[in-house]
C-alpha cells in the first residue's frame, strides 16, 4: 500500500511520496512516525482557516509602521555624511532591521515588501512612484523620509494580506 502526501512548503511544487508499508508508529519517542531507515519525521497538516480578512486588531496600521520607519531611519542615518560604498551597506541594514521589526509585530498572514533608497542631498528633486494591485481593505503602505545635511533616505513598507 502506498500513499502520496502533498507538502506545500515555501517552495512551489514540493511534494513527498511515502510508502505506508514502511512506516510504523513510534511508541517510545513521543508518538512520531518512524521509517525503516530509523529516521523520524513529523508532518504537520495545516487545516484551512477560510480567513479572507485580517482580524481587526491584527491589521497593518500605517501609523505604527511609520513610527518604526522613523526610528530606524534616524538611528541609522543621523550624523552621517553620504558615501556611496557605505550607502549600500546602510540600505541593506535598514531594510533588514525594518523587516525584522515588522516580523516582531506579529501581524498574522501578512507579507512585507521593504523598499529603501539612500542618496546624496544636493538640493535636487526626486520622484518615486509605485503601482500595486491589492485589496484596499486589508493591504496598506507606510513610508517615511529622512533629510540630513548631505544625505536623504526614503523607506517604504508594503503590507499585503496573504489569503
Amino acid at each position: 500500500m502506498s500513499a502520496s502526501v502533498e507538502n506545500s512548503g515555501d517552495f512551489e511544487g514540493s511534494s513527498t511520496s511515502l510508502d505506508v508499508s514502511q512506516i510504523s508508529q513510534d511508541t517510545e519517542g513521543g508518538g512520531g512516525l518512524r521509517s525503516r531507515t530509523g529516521v523520524a519525521s513529523k508532518t504537520a497538516i495545516a487545516e484551512n482557516t477560510y480567513t479572507i480578512r485580517p482580524n481587526f486588531h491584527l491589521k497593518f496600521r500605517p501609523a505604527m509602521v511609520k513610527e518604526v520607519l522613523r526610528t530606524v531611519l534616524y538611528d541609522e542615518l543621523s550624523g552621517k555624511e553620504y558615501d556611496s560604498p557605505s550607502a549600500v551597506e546602510w540600505t541593506q541594514r535598514i531594510a533588514d532591521t525594518v523587516k525584522q521589526r515588522m516580523r516582531d509585530m506579529e501581524l498574522e498572514r501578512y507579507k512585507y515588501v521593504v523598499h529603501v533608497i539612500i542618496g546624496e542631498q544636493r538640493g535636487q528633486g526626486i520622484n518615486m512612484a509605485c503601482r500595486c494591485l491589492w485589496d484596499s481593505d486589508a493591504d496598506n503602505v507606510a513610508q517615511e523620509t529622512y533629510l540630513g545635511e548631505s544625505i536623504f533616505g526614503v523607506a517604504a513598507v508594503f503590507g499585503v494580506f496573504y489569503y
